[in-house]
């Protein structure tokens, strides 16, 4: 839909005129998986597509939430914007509303919101931190709260812990927010210092492939991927002291990682400090114009999370497993949380028909469900339109 599609449906909805609109993206990780919240670093980028959200202030004391997306219209008293809802969408908007209020801030006045997304639901895009970081870009807004756009994304991710109950990391959420046309975004996710790395494609391109095979993470598999890296470093704290998994090197892990004896941490912890060696290649070889070595890496990292990890799936395998096939591909790999969503690849032009239509009929063929592509764009992140 256009602005302008969404300024009409705004006044459908409410009978007056939108005041402001704001759009935040999806992203795609192109390396650095489930490393997030084990403290390395990670290296999304913001795509084209995302969540838009329009307002106004309406005089009044409640908070009024649609979407052209679904169809609950919940209106909620300023005075129960602390409080979760039992498992409707409004619970990622409406988290960060909770944040602004945790931290102080007073909301005196109620809105009319209206909300619309072109990120695929459940294709491991980023809907949900789009939708977040929207959410707390335009309250920021309207609110004149200041906050720099690294706040933002954590209110996001606060919202995610404490609404929907996903024990996500930071990543998705600062790629809504901190995105930047035609770069990647090469995260520390302990310190949240980062760098834009631009992403320079002569003759290739960043494809998509949806397994149209939801990913749920709140079905609490994602969250006991939290606990058993926890258990590899609380066990690892017996010879070493250590926060975080990503703080080993990969000849620092051999050295001790005897002191796992959870055999399933220890392969967690295996797949999370090869990866965050894996994403220091992968930016160096995109720095050095070395796309061959950066798709080199992105193969093995998507074995790693099939095997170690345990996250991809028979819809993700495939269409790893195939992609792998075609001349002309450079690498490719599950993005995301996994357990369903989205593979990423890095093709040549002239390969990317033959990619879609073999790919394609492959994957429908074996798994029963048609996929769908999208080449991806680079944008920028979360802005007021």
């Amino acid at each position: 839909m256009t602005v302008q599609e969404l300024k009409t449906a705004f006044v459908a909805a409410y009978g007056q005129e939108a005041e402001a609109v704001y759009f935040a993206p999806g992203r795609v990780n192109l390396i650095g998986e489930h490393t997030d919240y084990n403290g390395g670093s990670v290296f999304p980028c913001a795509l084209s597509f995302g969540t838009y959200l329009l307002l106004r202030k309406n005089g009044g004391k409640t908070v009024k939430f649609r979407s052209l997306n679904q169809p609950e219209v919940i209106e909620l008293g300023l005075e129960q914007l602390t409080t979760p809802l039992d498992k409707v969408w409004v619970n990622y908007p409406l988290g960060v509303f909770a944040q602004f209020v945790k931290r102080g801030v007073e909301i005196k006045e109620g809105f009319d919101i209206l909300i619309w997304g072109d990120v695929p639901n459940g294709a491991g895009l980023s809907s949900s931190a789009s939708l977040e970081v929207v959410t707390a870009f335009a309250l920021n807004d309207q609110l004149k709260t200041g906050y720099n756009r690294t706040v933002l994304a954590q209110i996001g991710q606060k919202a995610e812990h404490e609404f929907a109950f996903v024990m996500c990391g930071i990543m998705d959420q600062f790629a809504a927010a901190n995105g930047a046309k035609d770069s990647a975004i090469h995260l520390n996710c302990d310190t949240l210092q980062f760098e834009l790395v631009p992403v320079k494609l002569k003759g290739v391109k960043i494809l998509i492939s949806n397994t149209h095979s939801p990913h749920k993470l709140d079905s609490g598999a994602y969250n006991q991927r939290v606990s058993e890296c926890k258990k590899a470093v609380e066990q690892l704290n017996t010879v070493r002291p250590l926060k975080y998994l990503a703080e080993l090197t990969e000849a620092e892990f051999k050295s001790i990682e005897s002191a796992i004896t959870d055999p399933v941490a220890h392969k967690r912890a295996r797949h999370v400090v090869g990866e965050v060696q894996s994403t220091s290649d992968a930016v160096k070889a995109l720095k050095a114009n070395d796309l061959v070595l950066f798709g080199k890496l992105m193969n093995p990292s998507h074995v790693s999370l099939r095997d170690d990890y345990e996250v991809t799936g028979p819809e993700l395998d495939c269409m790893a497993e195939e992609a792998w096939k075609i001349d002309g591909v450079i690498g490719s790999r599950m993005t995301g949380g996994g357990f369903g969503g989205c593979t990423v690849s890095l093709v040549k032009d002239e390969a990317i028909d033959t990619f879609i239509a073999k790919v394609g009929a492959a994957y429908e063929a074996k798994i029963g469900i048609k996929p769908e592509f999208y080449i991806a764009e680079i944008g920028d992140g979360a802005c007021k339109l």
